[in-house]
């Protein structure tokens, strides 16, 4: 399995987006790797067509030094998830030590809140665009955009190219 020994972040908050939280879930699971969901509690998290997920930690009480990656559905939840301080630090934290950042649609609002999009090249849905500019980020509109290990996707019909993206990052 390609991602065997791998253990990966997938951030919940209220408000997510199935599909980008239930895909790379699965799909990163499939590829053996050891899938955590952190939300700002422990938890049941609802998602925008209604699916529940319970988180398994708070991202108080994980480390970045402990995980290869993170990925970041969008939906409603990323502005739900950027009030978090502890949850920007992890996004923050991972990023600083050269670990998979992935941001798919409105998750976009984490990584200009972790500061971490200074003359980076991204996408996200196109109604954040202006965010991510302002926050220093030189936006293009492509399925999936890979800046080191910084991946970033548009929206749920770019999913499989955006989980092809992560599993090379990691």
């Amino acid at each position: 399995m390609e991602l065997e020994g791998k253990r990966v972040i997938i951030l919940v908050e209220e408000i997510f987006n199935d599909q980008e939280f239930w895909y790379p879930y699965y799909r990163l699971k499939e590829g053996g790797a050891d899938v955590v969901v952190v939300g700002s509690a422990i938890q049941t998290y609802t998602g925008k067509a209604g699916t529940q997920v319970k988180s398994d930690a708070s991202a108080e009480a994980i480390s970045a030094a402990d995980f290869d990656g993170v990925v970041i559905p969008g939906g409603y939840a990323p502005d739900h998830m950027r009030r978090n301080p502890a949850m920007v630090k992890l996004v923050r934290d991972l990023f600083e030590a050269n670990k998979v950042v992935a941001a798919i649609c409105h998750a976009g609002w984490m990584l200009a809140s972790a500061k971490i999009l200074q003359e980076r090249t991204v996408t996200s849905f196109f109604s954040i665009k202006d965010d991510l500019v302002h926050a220093g980020a030189n936006y293009v509109d492509q399925e999936v955009v890979v800046d080191g290990k910084l991946v970033t996707s548009r929206k749920p019909d770019d999913l499989p190219a955006f989980m092809r993206a992560i599993i090379e990052a990691l």
